[in-house]
């Protein structure tokens, strides 16, 4: 079965200067996947060229099987959905206004998150941030997308609501299916509830195997966010060596 997003030798970066080079990765609907590494790696840049945000610089991105060019708008249409770092809310309309704004189902939101139904009635520059992004990210699995995109959930958020967001990622994964990539710092959080993961460093993909193959190597995965040392892929518990 084909993935429902995958990108081939894909070059991204900004106004025709490439950030990331020769990235291959895919998702595949029902698993979860994440992107880790440091500041600067090239994570945001990837995901919002796969998304379509960005115009991609070189090499193909396939959306179910098929090599795609499509803007944001037009992916979106067609059953992506993308969460940004910045809480996407209005905030002078209520919790219920924000979700029906977003076309989702919001009895399927409040399912995912019902810790949102006494906070209905309430204007969203009311809530904490972290209700914020609970928000934000209720929208858009309430919409059941076919993929999410999702960069930086937990930012500035208490481990305990980075806990929820992640859980209800890994839920929409099983029950509908969706594929989900979400570029995390929280390694330790993120890797409870992925399927695979990818470790990026300065624009390559340096380490990747299942969560739990990466996970025993979250030594390297640090020491690849220090400048001048690089993760030694494939040495013995089954991650992949990309071979850049």
């Amino acid at each position: 079965m084909s993935a429902l997003l995958s990108a081939e030798r894909l070059v991204a970066g900004y106004q025709g200067h490439p950030v990331v080079r020769e990235l291959d990765i895919e998702v595949h609907a029902g698993e979860v996947v994440a992107l880790l590494g440091s500041n600067g790696a090239g994570k945001t840049t990837t995901l919002l060229t796969l998304a379509g945000d960005l115009p991609a610089i070189g090499g193909s991105v396939f959306v179910s099987g098929r090599p795609s060019r499509s803007p944001l708008h037009r992916r979106a249409r067609e059953g992506l959905a993308l969460v940004t770092e910045e809480r996407s809310v209005l905030m002078n309309l209520t919790l219920a206004e924000n979700l029906r704004l977003g076309r989702c189902d919001v009895d399927r939101a409040v399912e995912l998150f019902p810790e949102l139904t006494p906070l209905l009635a309430r204007r969203c520059g009311l809530l904490s941030g972290g209700e914020q992004q609970i928000v934000t990210l209720a929208r858009a699995l309430g919409r059941r997308p076919r993929l999410l995109l999702a960069d930086e959930l937990s930012l500035g958020l208490a481990p305990l609501v980075v806990k929820r967001l992640l859980a209800a990622v890994r839920r929409a994964a099983v029950e509908d299916g969706i594929g989900a990539l979400i570029v995390e710092q929280h390694v330790s959080q993120v890797l409870k509830v992925a399927d695979r993961a990818y470790v990026m460093r300065r624009g390559s993909i340096v380490l990747q195997g299942t969560a739990d193959e990466v996970g025993r190597r979250v030594r390297d995965i640090e020491d690849s966010y220090i400048p001048g040392t690089a993760p030694k892929a494939g040495a013995g518990d089954g991650a992949s060596d990309p071979a850049r």
